[in-house]
């Protein structure tokens, strides 16, 4: 998401307009500017705690489905990505609560030692299961 090419060539555009040019990227890139999907999926994105990435993982798959529905394949994509970051995000916050990675010497921090029994880790796993649930949807 670090590439400013690839927000540059997706701001202004309606992806549900225009799917033909939405490229699909590696991971989660584009997530946060793609329209009109980042504004419908965005406000349900939570994973504070454990029962909040429940709710909002299943909202998130919910949206899915819906655009999976509507043969909307760019709508899956992106609830897919949103999916996968919601994994990403709680796994980084389990792995160091600051939501920091390196120190100032841009080296990396050690783990927290809850890293994996935290509430945050739980929230990961909740968004992974989903993820992998959308991932290998064969329609998908």
């Amino acid at each position: 998401m670090g590439d400013t090419r690839y927000a540059d060539n997706y701001r202004n555009i309606d992806f549900r307009a225009h799917p033909e040019k939405y490229k699909i990227g590696r991971g989660e890139q584009g997530v946060l500017i793609a329209e009109p999907y980042k504004s419908e999926i965005l406000p349900h994105w939570k994973f504070r705690t454990p029962d909040i990435a429940q709710i909002s993982a299943e909202k998130i798959y919910q949206l899915f489905s819906d655009y999976k529905n509507q043969h909307d394949f760019v709508g899956m994509d992106m609830a897919r990505k949103f999916l996968q970051m919601g994994f990403t995000r709680a796994r980084r916050y389990a792995n160091h609560a600051s939501g920091t990675k390196y120190d100032a010497n841009r080296a990396v921090l050690a783990q927290d030692s809850s890293w994996d029994t935290s509430p945050k880790a739980e929230s990961a796993r909740i968004f992974y299961d989903y993820y992998q649930k959308a991932k290998n949807n064969p329609t998908y």
